[in-house]
Parts: structure tokens; C-alpha cells; sequence
């Protein structure tokens, strides 16, 4: 049965295709108006969680992170499908952890992305142990740069309607949160080639 979340997950990303073969400004159009339902969204769900589900990670764990973290997906290295990159310098590690066949935890500092609105970063060990020290976040991007929308943990929802920390969560544990197509996660519902033309599309790359 097809739910709600993956209608609007295809619709937007029918869209999105579209936009990216019409033209760069109206897919950034498209995504400042997804991006403020989104906040809207991310808002009411954060006020609907108890107490004892809200997260407090560990501030002294943190790394710190900025809309100007966020930079073009050709300046981060390519792995197989997505890129991945490290804030602390230890990119070979990072790296490494995303190549291992069999899997690997990734070292803090970490960053992971397959599109350019989404990323995965991961904080100092000890952070949230709940997400295993990632923090996920929502980015409007242009060719100004990038925006975030919506950071966190286990509340953080997509332009998909999906909640991020679910999805990820259920990857086996040797490959640390990270999804592909056999790691455990739900498959995606749209076709290699729209991916990479949604990569190729990123703004900030001009």
C-alpha cells in the first residue's frame, strides 16, 4: 500500500526533475516553499513530543555547525552514489568507513550526503548515543549558499514527510546509520538517474 509520505515523495521529486531540466531558479523557488511547510511541520512536531522522548545531546560533544558548513557536492568526495566529507580533517577515515565492504563506524566529524538538502553529520562519540552521534539536517540551497531549515536528532521530518532518525535507524548496525540499497533501509522510490540529475542540479556549484 502506497502511504502518504511516498505520494509526496514522488510528487516532489517528479517535480523537481522538471524544474531541474526548466531551470535552476524555479527548482529554488519550489524548494523555499517546501522548505517553509517543512519548518512549519518539524515546529508542530517538536511541541507534540513528550518530555521523556526529547533528545539532549551533550553540548560539549558538539561540533560546531553553520549554514557556510555547507558547501557545493563537487567539493566533497564522491562514494559510489553520495559524497561524504569531514569537518575535523579526517576525511581518509571518513572515507575509509564509507568503503569498507562489511561496514564500519564513522569517525566524528563526518559528513554524509546524497542530495543537497539533506545531510548527516556526525558529532564527537558520547553526542546523542540515541543516533549514534549523528545529527541530521534540512538545507535550503542557492546560489548564495545554504540555508537550514530544520537540525536535530529524532524529530527532524524531510521534505518528504519522513522522518529522518526512522529511516536511518533501520540500517544493520555495522554500517552506522548509513543507508543504501542492502543495508536494511526502505529502498527509495525513484531511479538512480533522477538522483544524480537532483545532485548535478545543486546551485552552489556554479
Amino acid at each position: 500500500m502506497v502511504n502518504r509520505g511516498t505520494i509526496n515523495y514522488l510528487n516532489w521529486v517528479f517535480g523537481a526533475c522538471l524544474l531541474v531540466c526548466a531551470g535552476r531558479p524555479l527548482l529554488a523557488v519550489a524548494d523555499e516553499v517546501a522548505s517553509d511547510a517543512l519548518a512549519l511541520k518539524n515546529a508542530e512536531q517538536s511541541e507534540g513530543l513528550a518530555e521523556t522522548e526529547k533528545v539532549t545531546p551533550d553540548p560539549e560533544k558538539q561540533i560546531p555547525v553553520t549554514a557556510s558548513t555547507f558547501v557545493c557536492l563537487q567539493e566533497l568526495h564522491a562514494v559510489r552514489g553520495f559524497f561524504v566529507g569531514n569537518l575535523l580533517g579526517k576525511l581518509e577515515e571518513t572515507v575509509a568507513a564509507a568503503t569498507q565492504p562489511n561496514g564500519a563506524t564513522y569517525p566524528a566529524g563526518s559528513v554524509v550526503q546524497l542530495i543537497p538538502t539533506e545531510v548527516m553529520i556526525k558529532h564527537r562519540k558520547g553526542w546523542n548515543p540515541a543516533t549514534r552521534d549523528w545529527e541530521f539536517f534540512e538545507l535550503t540551497v542557492s546560489q548564495a549558499g545554504s540555508k537550514i531549515n530544520v537540525r536535530g536528532t529524532t524529530e527532524v521530518i524531510n521534505k518528504f514527510d519522513g522522518n529522518c532518525f526512522e529511516c536511518h535507524q533501520k540500517a544493520a548496525p555495522q554500517w552506522d546509520m548509513i543507508c543504501e540499497h542492502d543495508h536494511g533501509c526502505d529502498s527509495l522510490p525513484i531511479p538512480n538517474f533522477v538522483i544524480r540529475m537532483i545532485q548535478d542540479g545543486d546551485p552552489r556549484c556554479e
